[in-house]
Parts: C-alpha cells; structure tokens; sequence
C-alpha cells in the first residue's frame, strides 16, 4: 500500500526525531516503510545539501538557493520517491515542496507563484497524501536546535539558524497559511509537548488514516 507522508516545521520542531520513531512503529505493523529526507535522500542530492546548509555559504543568492533545492528534489523524487510508491511502499519524508514555499517563499518573501511553478516541476507533479506540520515557537525551536547543533559530531548545516527571529517567524507563519488552505492533508501537532506526547499524537493520525486506506 503506497502512502507518502512529510513531515513540516521550522528548526528545531522535533520532526525529525518523530519520523524515526514512526517509521519503526509503522515497520512494526508489517509495512515496507522508506525514510527519506530533503534536501538530501540520495547521492547527487546530498551533495548539494552540503551546499545548502553549510553557513560558510551564507552569501548564497536567494534565487540560486531555490534551484539548488529544485535539482536536489527531483533526483531524490526520481531516484528514492517514486520508485517506493511505484512499489506500494510508505515514503516519510523529512521535508518536501512545502518547506520551499514556506523558506523560499514566505521567509525569503520569493515569488509563490514561481516556486510552485518549480516545486510541480521538481516533484513530478507529486502531492502527499498527509502533511504533519510539528508547530511550536520560534525561540524554542532555534534554542532546541542551537542545544543540537552544539552536540553534533559531524556537519553542524547551521546556515539557516544563523537567520534572524523575524526571517524564522515569517517561515512559521507560512506553515500555518499552508495548512489553513491544505486541510485536506495538513494536521497540525502541539511540538512542545514532551516527545512521548507528540507521537502519540502523530501515531493517532496515521493509524486513523492507514485503517481509512485499507478500509477496515
């Protein structure tokens, strides 16, 4: 049964501790579960990631950011995603075309029109069957993610939370817009709580979904 599910916020929302946590609880219910992340997810992909979140390169243009995570996506998209839903895989994705609107988009105030363009593009025209959007604000995020950055034993990719509160604030703001005008697929999950809490609440909406998909 192929299902792809991404995983949103801003820094240091706790999602990707959650998307760990799940694919096990998933792999333990006897499904084929690929974890997956952007950028990166693949070779070529994870090359340009060393680019993207390296603060060395804080001088990268706007522009050339967007492209540079527009060609990541689309090798990820051809090489990892869509293989695993062609094999009625579950993708879980640490990201995808919705943290560029809300990056590129709303916080570095690009064109929406011409990143959704790219995004349909980049992606293949893929849409997530659910978006989990870890909502927490902005101080304690930076602050979890600063603390995590400190531990880190190999590349600390802190170029974006070398970012001003105000550019962090507008990223967040744009995660709500999204999921105010996707609530098909958006589901939003209280992050502060205590990490026991937020998967609970996680493995709460993705059961419910997987009973709906295999109609029981």
């Amino acid at each position: 049964m192929s299902l792809f599910i991404t995983f949103e916020g801003i820094e240091g929302s706790g999602k990707t501790t959650q998307i760990s946590r799940l694919a096990t609880h998933l792999r333990s219910q006897g499904l084929e579960v690929v974890q997956t992340r952007e950028p990166g997810g693949c070779r070529v992909a994870d090359a340009i990631r060393g680019i993207l979140l390296d603060s060395d390169n804080a001088g990268l243009a706007p522009t050339a950011e967007l492209l540079l995570y527009a060609a990541a996506r689309r090798q990820h998209v051809e090489e990892v995603i869509q293989p695993a839903l062609a094999a009625d895989q579950v993708v879980l994705c640490d990201r995808f075309t919705d943290a560029t609107l809300a990056y590129q988009g709303y916080g570095r105030g690009l064109s929406l029109e011409l990143i959704e363009n790219l995004n349909t593009l980049a992606g293949a025209g893929l849409c997530p069957d659910l978006t989990l959007l870890f909502e927490l604000p902005v101080e304690i995020g930076l602050n979890r993610a600063l603390r995590r950055i400190e531990n880190a034993t190999g590349p600390a990719e802190d170029r974006f939370e070398q970012e001003s509160l105000a550019f962090h604030e507008r990223v967040r703001q744009g995660y709500l817009t999204l999921a105010e005008r996707n609530p098909h697929r958006y589901r939003l999950l209280a992050a502060e709580a205590h990490p026991d809490q937020v998967f609970a609440q996680a493995v709460k909406i993705v059961d419910k979904i997987l009973i709906k998909r295999q109609g029981l």
